[in-house]
């Protein structure tokens, strides 16, 4: 792995990997609430495999979908919500089935939430929003998945 690069303040390194395995095993082993941004009830869909995926695997999957106004709305038995600041309780890790030039504005907003952690799917990079994510402290992977992630341990 190359070297990390300075933040512009020249206080942290910035890590320039963002398929970082210590970040991704992390995520996986240590944090528990997953907010899934753009999982709905499709089961067609990657997002509901994936979230499925992290369910068997004992995490709690909370649904994020702009859809989801409706208060009986639930995905994969949990209740979806709007946006991720609506959620009314500690999430650990954001992870995003958006495209790349949407799924900026999710990880800063795992930001402002105090999430731990931001997971980009495969296909999904956004370096100028991996460099703000992870200089503000937030462990974060992109293009990458965790069945992949798991299936490597």
């Amino acid at each position: 792995m190359p070297a990390p690069s300075r933040d512009p303040a020249g206080d942290a390194p910035v890590p320039t990997s963002w398929r970082d395995a210590g970040a991704a095993r992390a995520m996986l082993e240590d944090c528990e609430t997953w907010a899934v941004v753009g999982l709905s009830g499709d089961p067609t869909r990657t997002a509901y495999s994936i979230a499925s995926l992290l369910q068997r695997r004992g995490k709690k999957v909370v649904p994020i979908h702009p859809s989801a106004t409706d208060t009986d709305l639930t995905v994969l038995g949990e209740r979806a919500w709007p946006t991720l600041a609506d959620v009314p309780f500690a999430v650990d890790v954001v992870d995003v089935f958006r495209r790349s030039e949407a799924a900026g504005e999710f990880a800063d907003e795992a930001v402002r939430i105090g999430a731990r952690g931001v997971w980009f799917q495969l296909g999904v990079v956004d370096v100028a929003a991996f460099e703000r994510t992870t200089r503000a402290g937030l462990m974060m992977v992109m293009d990458t998945c965790p069945a992949m992630e798991w299936d490597r341990w």
